[in-house]
């Protein structure tokens, strides 16, 4: 069973971690802020007991999103986690989730030791599978964020998707993307 940490410093949105210069006058954080990360081995159980302990985690950090906005993140995290699962476990027995919850903002990350960087496909009515990854940015762009794929510095990598709290007032507004 995976456990959640809550880890130490602080992380905005924008990448600055907790060696940016302070603020003038810093903001005390929310209540709900914070970056929680967990491990899971990459088996096919992993995938409901990520989407479980991230859904729990909102609701326990009483993080203001709406249900449309959690379903959306759920099912992100949810492809992200069965991605690494089918095609990573071999050469990475674990996956770690972090979730980054901000003022704004709420990012979740799927990281991996694989160092292939998947791209989204295009929607082919032929195939059964490999739309995961244009369900996820989909889903971002339709919440008005934003995702990506990154390599980590053991060359791995991480697959994240940042969502703004607060609902997207455009329908289907294009965020830009690495996938």
């Amino acid at each position: 069973m995976a456990t959640i940490e809550r880890e130490g410093g602080s992380r905005d949105m924008d990448g600055r971690g907790s060696n940016s210069p302070p603020d003038p006058e810093p903001a005390r954080p929310l209540p709900y802020e914070g970056v929680w990360r967990f491990t899971a081995p990459s088996v096919d159980a992993s995938v409901p007991q990520a989407r479980h302990a991230v859904r729990d985690l909102l609701r326990r950090q009483q993080v203001p999103v709406d249900d449309d906005l959690v379903q959306g993140l759920l099912l992100i995290v949810s492809e992200l986690v069965t991605n690494a699962v089918r095609h990573a476990a071999l050469l990475s027995p674990e996956v770690a989730v972090e979730v980054a919850v901000g003022a704004a903002w709420i990012r979740v990350s799927v990281e991996d030791n694989h160092p292939y960087r998947p791209k989204a496909l295009e929607a082919d009515h032929g195939q059964t599978g490999g739309r995961g990854l244009m369900l996820v940015r989909e889903t971002a762009a339709e919440a008005g964020g934003t995702c990506g794929v990154e390599q980590t510095a053991s060359g791995g990598k991480v697959i994240w998707a940042a969502l703004p709290l607060a609902p997207a007032f455009t329908s289907r507004r294009a965020a830009p993307s690495a996938l």
